[in-house]
């Protein structure tokens, strides 16, 4: 039985949003890897929780750059 215009519909969607994903990850590695590497930051010293306090500082950076545009 061939599928319905829904299913392929559904196929496509989900296909779509794999590469959303995919794109999400490949944004995020590079984002993660150009602030390592104009940090000058070293591998060996990034543990998770040194990683989510960066992470911290550089959202209140942007955030407050967020607001003084306004």
């Amino acid at each position: 039985m061939a599928p319905s215009a829904l299913e392929k519909q559904e196929a496509k969607l989900k296909q779509l949003n794999q590469k959303i994903k995919a794109e999400k990850s490949k944004i995020e590695q590079n984002l993660g890897k150009q602030i390592i590497k104009t940090s000058n930051l070293d591998y060996a010293n990034l543990s998770n929780q040194k990683i989510k306090d960066l992470a911290q500082k550089i959202a209140t950076v942007l955030n407050q750059e967020s607001n003084n545009q306004l």
